[in-house]
């Protein structure tokens, strides 16, 4: 984060320094004066935008992405067996899946009741328990 902070700051002592360079010497080249409050009314207000953009976009990147998957409730088969962990098929994508409740074999349907990170969890089917379970 520091690196970014001097990177921001060299960028924008450049950029003051062309815009400077341009309306005290491009620009009247052209024959268009700028008054001095002018040029440090430019600066400012770049000045300000450029600590403006630094300061959002610091933010965005120290905001942690958080994953949001509609698929609590839903129903899915196994593919792979969940011992704990394995993978489980839901609306013909494959997801992978962590079991609560013991190991569930391939062809078991199952119902994800939450999620950790991109992963589910799951538990198996009520109407699904096999005899003696």
């Amino acid at each position: 984060m520091r690196g970014r902070l001097i990177l921001a700051i060299v960028s924008t002592i450049l950029e003051e320094s062309a815009i400077a360079v341009i309306v005290l010497v491009g620009l009247p080249h052209l024959d268009i004066h700028i008054p001095l409050w002018g040029l440090i009314a430019l600066m400012v207000a770049w000045g300000t935008y450029s600590i403006t953009t630094y300061r959002m976009g610091s933010r965005a990147l120290r905001k942690k992405p958080e994953i949001v998957l509609p698929l609590i409730s839903s129903k899915g088969k196994v593919v792979s067996p969940l011992t704990p962990g394995g993978i489980i098929r839901i609306k013909g994508e494959l997801w992978q899946a962590t079991s609560i409740g013991g190991n569930i074999d391939n062809g078991e349907e199952v119902t994800v009741v939450g999620q950790d990170g991109l992963k589910l969890i799951c538990t198996r089917n009520p109407g699904d328990l096999k005899d003696g379970e």
